[in-house]
């Protein structure tokens, strides 16, 4: 889907990493909650609260997830998961949009 209907929009950013990761939360009609955000090159760990689906909208992402002892390359139009609580390592190399959905089980 490359648009969101019926949504609501929070005004204020969320700004990590000194203002290196931003995004935006976008409630959609039957409440479910999604990101959309910028990376700007760098290192990054963040920790999830629930399952989250990550989806690569341009650029790319070098990605550790819990578990591995190594990075894989999610590209423009890829996604990965990410188990509830629990932590996850990004490498950017050049500017990467994204959106995360959050999922409740």
């Amino acid at each position: 889907m490359s648009e969101f209907k019926n949504a609501t929009v929070v005004k204020k950013a969320n700004v990590y990493f000194d203002g290196k990761v931003t995004s935006r939360t976008v409630i959609l009609e039957d409440g479910e909650r999604k990101t959309l955000g910028i990376m700007l090159q760098g290192e990054y760990e963040f920790a999830t609260g629930a399952k989250e689906l990550m989806e690569v909208l341009g650029g790319s992402l070098d990605v550790r997830l819990p578990g591995t002892d190594s990075y894989v390359t999610y590209k423009e139009g890829e996604s990965f998961e990410v188990p509830a609580n629990s932590k996850f390592q990004l490498i950017v190399k050049e500017v990467a949009d994204y959106c995360c959905s959050y999922i409740n089980e």
